[in-house]
This record gives C-alpha cells, sequence and structure tokens, in this order.
C-alpha cells in the first residue's frame, strides 16, 4: 500500500520510520492530531509505568545498560521507577537521559496481529486501542507478556 506524502511526513515526524518501532508521545492537540491523521496505519494508546519500564530495559538504544546508577549519575533521577513516573506524569521526557532516544524497535507480536486493514474497535489491529496497547506491546517484547 502506498502512503500520501503527509501520511509520511507525519509518521516521520512521529520517530514512526519503521514498522514494529514505538515512541512515547505527550498527550496534547498536536499529538493527537498526528495520530488522527495516521489512524489507518498505526496503533496508540495510554501506556501504564510496568510496560514503560520493561521497554526501557529491554529494548532501549542506549549503548550501555539503563540503571539505577546511570540515571542517577546522568540525570536528575536516582531510579528507573522514579523516571518512569516522571514520564507517565509528562514531567520529563526520554530524551533527557543522554544517549537514549525515543524509539523503541519491537518484535512483531506472538500469535500476530489480528487484522491490519481494520480498526481496533471493529476487531482489527489499527487506530486508537487505550489501556490495550499495554497488552499488544507485552506481546512485542521479547519474550514478556501483560496478559
Amino acid at each position: 500500500m502506498r502512503k500520501s506524502r503527509k501520511i509520511e511526513d507525519t509518521l516521520n515526524s512521529l520517530r514512526l520510520d519503521k514498522v514494529n518501532h514505538c515512541t512515547i508521545l505527550p498527550q496534547n492537540k498536536i499529538t493527537k492530531g498526528m495520530l488522527t491523521r495516521v489512524k489507518d496505519v498505526v496503533t496508540w494508546g495510554e501506556i501504564d509505568e510496568s510496560t514503560l519500564k520493561s521497554m526501557l530495559l529491554d529494548s532501549s538504544n542506549l549503548k550501555e545498560e539503563l540503571t539505577d546508577e546511570y540515571l542517577s549519575k546522568n540525570t536528575e533521577y536516582e531510579s528507573i521507577d522514579t523516571f518512569v513516573e516522571g514520564i507517565i506524569e509528562d514531567d520529563t521526557s526520554l530524551e533527557d537521559v543522554p544517549g537514549l532516544e525515543n524509539r523503541f524497535r519491537l518484535h512483531p507480536p506472538r500469535s500476530g496481529f489480528r487484522g491490519v486493514k481494520k480498526p481496533y474497535r471493529t476487531g482489527g489491529s489499527l487506530g486508537y486501542r487505550g489501556k490495550d496497547i499495554n497488552n499488544l506491546i507485552g506481546k512485542m517484547l521479547d519474550g514478556n507478556t501483560n496478559d
């Protein structure tokens, strides 16, 4: 399927330039507008703290391991838990950690996607899925699941 130039540009702005990539975005009008534009090619929802922590520990692109010591040395946060809390509450962003990009490469979900042509609310995999995004991310992390 060929995507329009507007959709391609929006995906690039969201840092979603490849399949099975994930980014953490603030909840605001601009983000909502961009997600609405690409609703037919992506899925999204609200991430919870445990899923975000798992993503940071398992799939971050940091050259060294993300630990409490690394965070306390390079940021104002003393632990991964307080950092994750700050991200969820929109007090900080992933870019505040030197070397950490806001892009996660995930595996295709175990058992596959339900349907890549229909919206989530009608039995497919696309568009807004709310808190259910955490189950999908769990299936996409290395052997971890939040089911």
